[in-house]
């Protein structure tokens, strides 16, 4: 059974979710992802049902262990969770969606007690080698709400049986089990090599519904660690032009 939680999302591109629960009641976090918990909240950290379990969350990108928060006052109390980098939280009601939803790895963030993260594996050898995020990826399931967290501004499609959409692998978050998942090839030599958006798409055909993501973390990353290096090496070749001066002044002045 799982738990009824209401829940507040604060912020814009830095969000956090603030989660009420009644006596009882509980919520399942990510470790380290947890803000701030009022009196009455009580935190258990452990694999959440056995080796297998954690074993499982670590083949999607999470931790070994998970974090339960559990209401264990007479009244409503309040525990926050915090955003692991810029973008958006995503609410799943995972009863209004079937009772399942594929994620990409390491996108899950917190849910109510009673929903579970299952592996789900790429059916198709092409979308598992090409798909941008391998052969596995999170299978939430349950009845009541998960809150995963994606990169940039949220797109949610709802694509209509036979309905085909193509998709930077990189800028899919989440997709219901109903919609086929494949991968394309971009085609053309000129696309291929200098397109600047890899080699393949996902190809995603209806029914059923489709977040993506308009700034992955790896795209991030990569804007980071290549603004890092340009910054350095400028850095690098400035401490290189002063120190020949320096030089210059004292032999000149020999």
């Amino acid at each position: 059974m799982t738990d009824v939680i209401d829940y507040t999302i604060y912020g814009d591109d830095l969000q956090m979710i603030e989660i009420e629960l009644d006596p009882r009641e509980g919520v399942r976090a990510e470790v380290g992802t947890m803000l701030y918990m009022e009196k009455g909240i009580n935190m258990q950290t452990g694999t959440g049902g056995g080796l297998f379990k954690g074993v499982k969350r670590i083949f999607t990108g999470e931790s070994f262990f998970i974090t339960t928060f559990q209401n264990d006052g007479s009244g409503k109390q309040h525990v926050a969770f915090a955003a692991p980098y810029p973008g958006k939280i995503i609410p799943l009601d995972l009863a209004a969606l079937g009772g399942s939803f594929l994620c990409q790895r390491d996108s899950f963030l917190c849910a109510a007690s009673g929903i579970e993260i299952e592996v789900a594996f790429q059916k198709k050898l092409g979308a598992g080698l090409f798909g941008g995020e391998g052969f596995i990826l999170q299978k939430l399931v349950g009845n009541g709400l998960a809150f995963v967290h994606a990169g940039g501004t949220i797109i949610e499609k709802t694509l209509a049986r036979g309905e085909t959409l193509r998709v930077d692998t990189g800028c899919l978050v989440a997709f219901a089990p109903t919609v086929d998942y494949d991968i394309e090839f971009v085609g053309g030599f000129k696309n291929a090599l200098f397109g600047g958006e890899g080699l393949f798409l996902a190809k995603m055909t209806g029914p059923g519904k489709i977040y993506l993501q308009s700034l992955p973390l790896s795209r991030l990353a990569s804007r980071i660690a290549a603004a890092s290096f340009t910054q350095s090496s400028g850095e690098t070749k400035g401490a290189a032009g002063i120190g020949g001066k320096l030089v210059g002044d004292i032999l000149s002045g020999l």
